[in-house]
């Protein structure tokens, strides 16, 4: 999967998605350090080992650099950035039950807002997965030759 590049200077509001959510009981907000481990396992519980290690990395940059979407409490989903290298989205997860609700969108321009606030100017989105979404959603583009990217020569288990 290739590369895509947002730029962060043109990305649409948030406000009204996060209004909608909360009116079904949907909460988006970043995560803190004391529920790592809680968050930690529920991305272990619902996705892959490797995505458990990225999210792990965003506990260590200051702010946390990982949101979550709750639903009564619960966690239905979580994005993070600047997990695996700097500028970077990534991973990002809803359950099963929340998808099309509006929370992995919402999710995204959390994670985007927060870079764009952190100065960046544009946001790449590693070995995207949901062109089509990261597209219409962002007005993302893919980068030429950025397969495998990052990801080249990865450890993986047998």
């Amino acid at each position: 999967m290739s590369d895509m590049l947002v730029a962060l200077y043109n990305l649409p509001e948030q406000e009204s998605g996060l209004k909608r959510l909360e009116q079904s009981s949907i909460v988006i907000r970043r995560v803190i350090a004391p529920e790592k481990q809680l968050v930690l396992d529920w991305v272990r519980s619902h996705f892959s080992q490797p995505w458990v290690d990225e999210c792990d990395v965003s506990f260590a940059r200051q702010p946390v650099s990982c949101y979550i979407a709750l639903e009564h409490g619960k966690i239905i989903g979580f994005a993070c950035y600047e997990a695996t290298c700097r500028n970077f989205f990534g991973p990002t997860g809803v359950s099963q039950e929340a998808r099309g609700k509006g929370v992995g969108t919402a999710l995204l321009l959390a994670c985007m807002h927060a870079m764009k606030a952190d100065g960046y100017g544009y946001a790449i989105i590693g070995s995207a997965g949901p062109v089509d979404f990261y597209a219409r959603t962002l007005g993302a583009v893919k980068i030429e030759n950025s397969t495998p990217g990052i990801y080249r020569g990865m450890l993986r288990a047998d």
